[in-house]
């Protein structure tokens, strides 16, 4: 007989592997749930969701944990891709928290609603009583993320433990819970930015223009383009210019830094960031760069 065996691109072994673990949590979990912001992890992500379950619609909802400080352009994708493809959204406002006074919010010209989204998710989670929650956190981010299971147990108090995970030998994955307790999914583990850029060019995957060059009013804060926006107040002595920038990633706007950039189109970013060395989040998240530790400290309360 023939022989019929054949090898999967290296894109198309990481797609089969995602799609294989979000089937394994709709077969596994009763109510699953899927983190949106509509960054390019998460677009692909719920891409993924989409061929995993076609023709049928993803059986799960999308949650955006909104900080009430994102960009318009990212929140008006959010909408039409989430309606484009059929989904149910769940919006988790971090405004909610704040007027319920279980949240306080940082007052002055450095402050950031990002810190307060894990009260709110942790808050979205057990009202939504998701027993697992897919994430688009890829373990190139970010040396936190680097330790990640696809499979990372959450305790009662939605916090993580790196020394409490599971074993995930030949791929199989534990996703036993008690009550209270949950899971958070990681298809994405082992994806890289690159592969995320080259797997978006491959299905040609409609992004927020963010993601590429663009004319924008900025200004210089901590070795970083920020955007001027109504939710930073600028120091003495900031400047606002305009410049040729583009985003790396997508987040609270008082926080995410953009880089200058005249990769305008797919091929152009695939090439820019092959070239680079700094992750995206290393280079534009002045969240991360609170302390060695920051983003692992985040994680043991419940942040993604």
């Amino acid at each position: 007989m023939p022989d019929t065996a054949y090898e999967l691109s290296h894109l198309r072994a990481l797609e089969a592997e995602a799609i294989h673990i979000i089937r394994e949590v709709a077969a596994e979990f009763e109510r699953p749930g899927l983190l949106f912001s509509g960054g390019k992890d998460s677009i692909v992500m719920l891409h993924l969701a989409v061929k995993a379950f076609s023709p049928a619609k993803v059986p799960f909802p999308v949650m955006h944990v909104d900080t009430g400080e994102n960009f318009d352009e990212v929140l008006a994708f959010r909408d039409e891709m989430v309606h484009r493809v059929g989904a149910r959204l769940i919006v988790a406002s971090v405004q909610d928290d704040i007027d319920a006074g279980t949240s306080v919010e940082d007052m002055g010209p450095r402050a950031t609603r990002n810190r307060l989204q894990t009260a709110t998710l942790l808050r979205a989670i057990e009202e939504q009583r998701f027993d697992a929650v897919f994430g688009g956190a890829r373990r190139d981010e970010e040396k936190a993320r680097a330790k990640e299971r696809v499979f990372s147990f959450r305790d009662e108090f939605g916090q993580w433990d790196p020394k409490n995970q599971r074993p995930e030998l030949w791929n199989l994955y534990n996703g036993r819970v008690r009550k209270g307790e949950h899971i958070r999914v990681f298809p994405l583990s082992n994806w890289t930015e690159l592969d995320i850029w080259q797997y978006i060019a491959e299905e040609q995957i409609a992004l927020p223009a963010i993601y590429f060059a663009h004319q924008r009013k900025v200004f210089r804060r901590d070795d970083m383009w920020l955007a001027d926006t109504k939710f930073i107040t600028l120091l003495e002595g900031e400047e606002i210019v305009e410049k040729q920038v583009r985003f790396r990633t997508v987040g609270d706007a008082t926080c995410t830094g953009a880089v200058e950039s005249d990769a305008a189109t797919l091929e152009d970013v695939i090439a820019e960031v092959a070239a680079t060395r700094i992750t995206e989040r290393g280079a534009t998240r002045a969240d991360d760069r609170i302390s060695e530790s920051g983003m692992e400290d985040r994680k043991r309360e419940g942040y993604f």
